[in-house]
């Protein structure tokens, strides 16, 4: 399972696992970051891994700001911004780094599109076999309740 590192959610027990049922790969938005498509390869070729969920969920932070907001903070300053009515805000103007204008910080814009978008990303992978079905979610932190994203799941349906 690859979902979100918000200390908010407890991917087995939303999910029905139980201990050391799933490997759980866990990064900022639940991102198919090429690091997280590398521990899901990992997962199957190494550890037998035969189905893989890609779980986003409400009221994720990734969804409260865009590249460019986080590149900008990260020039003007390496220490923690904090966020307002206006947006996001550095504490300290002491000089940062230009390097946050070279990532992909994989923003979320739309919560179920970005499930469809990294379902298909890691799809497309050559190192992933086609015959791994991918599921799509959306985990509803105010309900608790697992809602499939059905064309993330089209996209994902094993050869």
């Amino acid at each position: 399972m690859l979902t979100c590192m918000d200390a908010r959610l407890d991917p087995a027990k939303f999910a029905g696992f139980a201990e050391g049922e799933a490997h759980v790969i866990r990064n900022a938005g639940g991102r198919a970051s090429s690091d997280a498509i590398r521990s899901l390869v990992l997962s199957h070729k190494l550890l037998g891994t035969q189905e893989w969920f890609v779980v986003h969920h409400t009221d994720c932070g990734m969804e409260k700001f865009d590249q460019q907001t986080m590149a900008t903070l990260l020039e003007e300053s390496l220490h923690t911004a904090i966020a307002d009515q206006t947006g996001w805000h550095n504490v300290t103007q002491e000089g940062g780094t230009i390097e946050g204008h070279f990532v992909n910080w994989l923003t979320i814009n739309d919560l179920k599109h970005s499930v469809v978008e990294d379902v298909q990303r890691i799809k497309a992978s050559p190192m992933v076999p086609k015959d791994i079905p991918i599921y799509g979610y959306v985990f509803d932190c105010e309900t608790g309740e697992l809602i499939e994203v059905e064309e993330a799941t089209k996209a994902g349906v094993a050869a």
